[in-house]
């Protein structure tokens, strides 16, 4: 624990890693600065002050000795998980949380994770009634364009409307206001539970996006406006890029 939690419920990181990437395979352990990934990723979650600990979540004993190497707190769970949301709540279950904690999905391939995103994150979770928060960012109308941009529209009380790879809201006249949505996401346990436990949607199905999974069961996600961008690695061509940024971030 790196933290004294506030006086709202328990928050939690779980960062969830697998080895079997399709586009990178042993992701997690990729060297950056001399470092592995989840080591950076540890790093800065356990940064953020609102986060009572950050935990690791596998499949892989590899990850596993790596993470026990670096006195990463992490756990082993099943290799059967469709995603990594699966996986983060097995590991929440094995570590106890309280139906009304928090539990961050804080994405294992995100070295460059800026710690007041999770701030920003966990900020609406002094309200009761707020069941799951994740981020936007403002794009530019190219950006919106790309079908590799997740976008999402809000209601007046900035409540996720649908999440989309499409171009929404779509402009019929002028340039049109956007928001990229960034793929953070924090729960209450017992919400997770419930996630898990619905199944993929057809919604989902067609967008390929677990989010909408919530929007369908009527289960609304708070959306927070955020300025920083995240950048992931997906491939190992994205490894130099981060290490850049990384030294630009004085993090290196």
């Amino acid at each position: 624990m790196n933290a004294v939690c506030r006086d709202r419920p328990r928050c939690h990181g779980i960062i969830p890693a697998r080895f079997a990437s399709t586009r990178f395979p042993g992701k997690p352990l990729a060297d950056i600065l001399g470092k592995p990934m989840i080591w950076h990723v540890y790093q800065r979650a356990r940064a953020c002050p609102d986060l009572c600990g950050v935990t690791l979540a596998t499949d892989d004993q590899r990850i596993l000795e790596a993470a026990r190497k670096l006195d990463i707190p992490a756990t082993m769970t099943r290799d059967d998980h469709p995603c990594g949301t699966d996986r983060v709540l097995e590991a929440a279950e094995r570590l106890g949380v309280a139906a009304d904690d928090v539990v961050v999905n804080i994405q294992g391939d995100e070295p460059a994770l800026h710690p007041e995103l999770l701030t920003v994150l966990l900020s609406p979770f002094d309200d009761p009634t707020v069941q799951v928060s994740t981020l936007a960012r403002p794009l530019t109308h190219k950006e919106a364009q790309s079908p590799d941009v997740v976008k999402v529209v809000t209601d007046a009380q900035d409540r996720a409307l649908y999440f989309s790879r499409a171009l929404i809201p779509y402009p019929r006249e002028g340039p049109g206001d956007f928001l990229g949505h960034i793929g953070l996401y924090a729960f209450r346990m017992r919400t997770l539970r419930t996630f898990v436990g619905l199944g993929p949607g057809k919604l989902e199905h067609i967008e390929k996006l677990e989010q909408l999974r919530l929007l369908e069961a009527g289960i609304p996600i708070r959306v927070l406006r955020t300025e920083h961008c995240t950048h992931g690695v997906d491939r190992p061509e994205d490894v130099p890029k981060v290490c850049v940024l990384l030294r630009e971030q004085g993090l290196a």
